[in-house]
This record gives C-alpha cells, sequence and structure tokens, in this order.
C-alpha cells in the first residue's frame, strides 16, 4: 500500500508541473514562458457552435481566436486593452485598429449597416468609439446577442502559471475579410504577478493563419 501510494503521489507530481496540452490555433509564438495562439475566424461556418444564430461577420466584425499558454511558474497579466490588429490597407498605409467590446459588436451586427460595398473606393476602417444615442434601440435580442458576443471573448486578463486563457477578440474590418491575410495581430504589455517584470510584445504575422483549423 505505501509503495501504491508513493506511486500515485509521484505521478500527480508530475501532472501538477507538466506544461498544457498544445493548443489549437492556426500559428503560434513563444518566448519567455508565454505562448501566444491566433485563428482568425474568416469563414461563416467558423462561428456555428458559438454563434448559432447571427454571427458577428454578418456586421463585418472579424472574430480572432486568441489563445494565452502560461508555461511559466508564476502568472502573467496580458493587458486584453492595448491590444491591436495592425491593418496593411496599402504599400504605404497601415491602421492599428483597437479590439471592439461585446457591446460594439452587438450594435454593428443590429443596429449598424456594416457590409462592404465592392463599388465603394476604399476608406480608413473607422477606429471604434463608444457608442451613443442608441440605447432606446437596444432591445432583448440585442442584449441576448452581446451576452454570446462576451461570454466566446477572452475571459480574463490574468493567466495562471502552466494554465490557458483562450477566447475571441472582435476587430471591425467591415466586412473586408481579406485585409486579415496582411494583418498583424500585436500584443504588448504582457507581465509576470509576482515580481513585475514585463515580457518582450509579440507581433504576430498572421498572413499565413489558416482559417479552417478546428
Amino acid at each position: 500500500m505505501l509503495l501504491l501510494a508513493a506511486g500515485v503521489a509521484s505521478l500527480c507530481a508530475q501532472d501538477a508541473t507538466q506544461s498544457p496540452k498544445p493548443m489549437r490555433a492556426s500559428i503560434t509564438d513563444s518566448h519567455e514562458g508565454m505562448t501566444v495562439g491566433v485563428e482568425p475566424w474568416t469563414q461563416p461556418s467558423r462561428y456555428k457552435q458559438k454563434f448559432p444564430k447571427k454571427t458577428p461577420l454578418m456586421g463585418g466584425v472579424v472574430a480572432v481566436q486568441v489563445s494565452f499558454r502560461n508555461d511559466s511558474d508564476q502568472s502573467i497579466k496580458v493587458d486584453l486593452q492595448r491590444i491591436r490588429l495592425l491593418v496593411q490597407i496599402s504599400e504605404d498605409s497601415r491602421q492599428e485598429l483597437n479590439a471592439l467590446s461585446a457591446e460594439e459588436v452587438a450594435d454593428a451586427v443590429l443596429l449598424k449597416n456594416n457590409g462592404k460595398d465592392p463599388t465603394a473606393k476604399r476608406v480608413p476602417l473607422p477606429i471604434p468609439i463608444p457608442s451613443t444615442g442608441v440605447k432606446t434601440q437596444r432591445d432583448a435580442k440585442w442584449s441576448d446577442f452581446r451576452d454570446t458576443c462576451q461570454n466566446a471573448a477572452v475571459p480574463s486578463n490574468v493567466v495562471a502559471a502552466h494554465s490557458t486563457v483562450e477566447g475571441l477578440l472582435y476587430f471591425d474590418l467591415r466586412g473586408e475579410v481579406e485585409l486579415v491575410q496582411s494583418s498583424r495581430l500585436y500584443v504588448p504589455n504582457l507581465v509576470t504577478m509576482t515580481d513585475h517584470q514585463p515580457l518582450s510584445y509579440f507581433d504576430i504575422d498572421l498572413g499565413h493563419a489558416s482559417s479552417s483549423a478546428q
């Protein structure tokens, strides 16, 4: 019995020190104990599981699934508000897009005509700003869709030691999904929670990402 107990204790100790399982992502980048995995959802079929009815893509918003895997021995804080999608509009024009809140995604899908006009001249993409004057139009359907977007979003800005946090970030591309291929995801301001040491930023090229990954 003592040998059996010792064996179980040994297995538990091994499990506690093992890194999280590999992430399901189109592209990953790793350094300093943190791995960031990214999968842009550019195909309508990719949204079916989390968005059975309306989807962000219907409002021109592209969801990007982001996974943060922490293989280090201390928690790491990620500044989600500082993450940007760097979009290369043309050879000499690049824009930085903030991630949308769940409320802004719901507005884009249910309260705005945000589709792409293929005949229109390309103009700079909008920098998302808080919606005003639309609260009276926000009904139960709006609230339900907002909650669906929130539930699918990145749930926490703290990644515990040897754990993974995964969820969606939303970016308003006004339906121009092809711009993902010339975009980069910029993730700065990662800091260890114990000694407050900053990590190097991540700058992930989305041009080689596959939207069909499951």
